[in-house]
């Protein structure tokens, strides 16, 4: 019988590593919002002596500096530690930036604290999506992976809805809890983490192959052991890309020169990519401001904004959700090029609401125009450019890159988080309407660059993907059967169909000489 984790093997073992890769997620998504709900009130603006509005982009964006550190760390500290220690380590520093905040008196203390934070949230989010990945079944692994986006904007929501409830607190309450409270996720992760296994595809690559069956059996379930031919096929498929890959014998030097395996740098750079369009969007422009926007841009007065943002954030986690129902029925390429349509529609909609309005039009009409339009642009991005940036990084690198890849995924995104964040109080203090056109070309740019370059996950196990790169593709995908169908190739099957035959073929003939040895040894 395969080892119970959590008291569970099977599908209750897959739930349990997605609760606490969620836990990440709602930890991420929370501390995205908290800070642009702080940064409004009367005490903390006090407490701070007034900041301008520079100095106050700067407050919120230097935690997306420790984001982009933590990140790049993992590419060292990720497989040493394995997955749910990365996480552990990651979540104890961020609750020690919350302390740093929350007795914060000053601007240069907060830093330190936003910093800090951010360190841990870069670690765990660069690997969070990839443990999920890894111990995800083919056909539920965009699924689980949305599950978690959604479990984002759940704490970018609470963020939204606490900060909003405690504006009504006493003094300094009223933003210092709101800080504190980043430290009830640490201890859901001391909860989880410790108790759960690591990847089974990082154990095979550390030389800890007993340990990976055991994890393979107790994720396969249903009465499951390391010696189940099913448990053994699926070993035999990892350990022989892994093998074929060999990524130990080439250094970083001739990986980033291309002179590695097929395909390692050009997966690498999808998958950042991609994650830079998940920031570019212009979401952290509403996720960390949006209070702000509806204050400053909007003229609306401070109790309304924060009502807003909050209902903003619901209706932005209702079609987060709504993203399970799409991401594996009709795939990562059409999902994310829709998406990036009604997005840029929805910035094009605003800056022209926007712009008659700073022209003498009706200042209130047009105000419900543009706040309309967040919230259908909050709809239209969590259906497909909130996912498939998260998903498709831990999908699209080579098995013994994963780890990197996501590393350097993730660091993208932070590092493009920070200029978003950073550009926007001054953007819409210095060009006003004219600032959220930059937002819908960027957005329609996406259309073209997904068609092209980038080719289809879904319906593919890790090492199918591994497989299409092997047969150096060209670089333009966009006519390439094998890499835009959305079902499963036939001859991905049938390479699995082979090891499965060749597994059952050994075992026959370890099975005849042992019976062979049996009876000679009877006789």
């Amino acid at each position: 019988m395969a080892r119970k984790y959590l008291g569970g093997s099977g599908e209750r073992l897959t739930i349990w590593i997605s609760i606490a890769a969620s836990t990440v997620l709602i930890f991420y998504g929370y501390d995205q919002g908290v800070f642009g709900n702080v940064i409004i009130s009367e005490d903390f603006l006090e407490t701070f002596g007034h900041p301008s509005a520079n100095m106050q982009g700067v407050m919120t964006s230097i935690y997306n500096i420790g984001c982009f550190i933590g990140a790049m760390s993992t590419i060292w500290t990720g497989d040493i530690l394995g997955r749910p220690r990365q996480i552990i380590v990651g979540s104890t520093v961020i609750g020690i930036g919350a302390i740093i905040q929350t007795t914060s008196y000053g601007v240069p203390q907060m830093m330190v604290g936003r910093i800090v934070a951010g360190l841990g949230t870069g670690m765990n989010t660069a690997t969070a999506g990839v443990w999920q990945a890894e111990t995800s079944k083919m056909s539920s692994r965009g699924k689980l992976v949305i599950i978690q986006m959604a479990n984002c904007i759940t704490g970018f929501s609470i963020s939204n809805w606490l900060t909003l409830g405690f504006s009504f607190a006493p003094r300094d309450v009223a933003w210092r809890f709101p800080l504190a409270f980043q430290l009830f996720f640490t201890f859901c992760i001391y909860a989880l983490c410790p108790f759960l296994p690591d990847s089974p595809r990082l154990l095979i690559r550390k030389g800890k192959h007993e340990e990976a069956l055991e994890v393979l059996a107790a994720l396969e379930g249903h009465g499951a052991t390391p010696e189940s031919p099913s448990v053994r096929t699926q070993y035999n498929i990892i350990k022989d890309i892994l093998d074929r890959e060999h990524m130990n014998t080439y250094t970083w030097g001739q990986l980033l020169t291309g002179k590695g395996p097929n395909g390692v740098l050009r997966r690498m750079i999808l998958g950042a990519w991609m994650q830079a369009m998940n920031q570019i969007s212009g979401i952290n422009v509403t996720s960390y401001y949006m209070s702000y926007i509806f204050i400053n841009a909007l003229g609306i007065s401070e109790l309304l904004s924060r009502i807003l943002a909050a209902a903003g954030s619901l209706d932005y986690l209702i079609f987060a959700c709504l993203a399970y129902f799409v991401i594996e029925r009709y795939g990562r390429r059409k999902v994310m090029m829709v998406s990036a349509t009604a997005c840029s529609t929805c910035w094009i909609m605003i800056a022209i609401a926007l712009g008659i309005s700073a022209n003498g039009g009706d200042e209130y009409r047009l105000g419900i125009v543009a706040v309309s339009f967040f919230f259908v642009f909050f709809a239209s991005f969590g259906m497909g450019v909130l996912g498939v940036p998260w998903l498709y990084p831990t999908e699209i690198n080579a098995l013994e890159m994963r780890t990197k890849g996501a590393s350097l995924a993730m660091s993208t995104n932070w590092i493009m988080n920070y200029a978003v964040v950073q550009v926007t109080l001054p953007g819409i203090q210095n060009i006003g309407w004219k600032f959220w056109i930059i937002w819908a070309v960027i957005c329609f740019s996406f259309i073209p660059i997904t068609y092209f370059f980038y080719p289809e996950t879904a319906n593919r196990t890790l090492e199918d993907i591994d497989r299409f790169f092997e047969t150096s593709p060209g670089l333009f995908v966009h006519r390439n059967k094998l890499a835009i169908q959305l079902h499963r190739p036939e001859e991905f099957i049938e390479a699995d169909e082979r090891i499965a035959n060749a597994q059952a073929e050994y075992e026959k003939d370890l099975g005849e000489k042992n019976e062979f040895v049996e009876t000679k040894e009877a006789a």
